[in-house]
């Protein structure tokens, strides 16, 4: 696919997969699918296991991964109705930059 048909698909489309995103970086970065790839899935890692360790991934102008907490609660079994209990658990969370808040509006 020519670069420019591609940069048009892919600002067009409202979703966009991995494989679509690894052709983007190799085209945008003059690299390979291959070491395309391997960016991608290393950053992935990265912010992965920082997060694990309970820390925090700023990209300045893109935005923050951090690590999060929800308390344990009573919820409700949607088949039967009855209350059960989840536990508390680490989520993460993303907060915007303001270049991207910017780069939407």
């Amino acid at each position: 696919m020519p670069l420019r048909a591609f940069h048009q698909l892919f600002s067009e489309r409202l979703f966009v997969n991995k494989t679509e995103l690894i052709e983007y970086i190799s085209d945008n970065a003059d690299i390979s699918k291959a070491a395309a790839a391997r960016a991608l899935e290393s950053t992935i890692e990265a912010v992965k296991k920082t997060l694990k360790k309970g820390g925090t991934v700023s990209l300045v102008g893109f935005g923050t991964f951090a690590v999060g907490k929800r308390a344990a609660r009573t919820g409700r079994n949607p088949r039967t109705g009855s209350a059960i209990k989840i536990k508390a658990a680490k989520v993460p969370k993303f907060r915007p930059g303001k270049a991207l808040k910017d780069a939407l509006n």
